[in-house]
């Protein structure tokens, strides 16, 4: 699949905003902690990307009711579904100047029903002309996500039997279906009805 950028400018996928807020102290903080034990940019990515999949559990699998959205705030409650734990890795990545976009991918329960939109981070190292798709969602039995920038190893394959979809669009700023289900949600159970079944 070719991914596209939806914004042409890579300067945009270094960007902060009141989501991917990555000059906030605790992401700088963060970030600086994670780079003190890094040689270079694909080491440090590896480790930011390892410490949201594996340090930040996903809020579905933990039974965590609340919902969080904003990079700093996924970082300090330490949970998130996957847009938002893709917001916290998208400004680690982004703190350290490399360049880091939002995708999605429209996947389903295992019998193809509930469709919901899961979020991704692509990343974009030096010396590589190509992004890469990461699923920094966290392992569980029967989901294995790992850092592979030549060969993708997302938590999910899509099934198009199912209508499951990968989306092609790498977004330099959060989905504003995403953002609008995850604002206006004052707990978990809250979100899944107005949650995004696509964009």
């Amino acid at each position: 699949m070719e991914l596209i950028q939806r914004n042409p400018q890579l300067a945009a996928y270094l960007a902060a905003d009141d989501v991917v807020d990555h000059r906030h102290p605790l992401v700088r903080e963060t970030a600086d902690r994670l780079a003190s034990g890094t040689t270079d940019a694909y080491s440090y990515a590896k480790a930011a990307y390892e410490f949201v999949r594996d340090e930040i559990p996903h809020s579905q699998d933990a039974g965590d009711p609340r919902v969080t959205w904003r990079a700093s705030d996924v970082l300090a409650e330490r949970t998130g579904i996957c847009c938002a734990k893709s917001h916290a890795l998208a400004a680690l990545l982004r703190a350290e100047a490399i360049p880091a976009a939002l995708c999605y991918q429209r996947l389903a329960d295992d019998d193809g029903s509930h469709p919901f939109v899961h979020g991704l981070v692509a990343v974009r190292l030096p010396g590589r002309g190509a992004w890469a798709r990461i699923d920094a969602r966290g392992n569980k039995p029967g989901v294995d996500a790992r850092f592979s920038l030549d060969e993708e190893r997302l938590a999910w394959k899509v099934r198009p039997e199912f209508n499951e979809v990968d989306y092609p669009v790498l977004y330099d700023v959060p989905h504003a279906a995403v953002m609008k289900a995850l604002k206006a949600a004052p707990d978990r159970p809250s979100l899944w009805p107005i949650y995004p079944t696509e964009l």
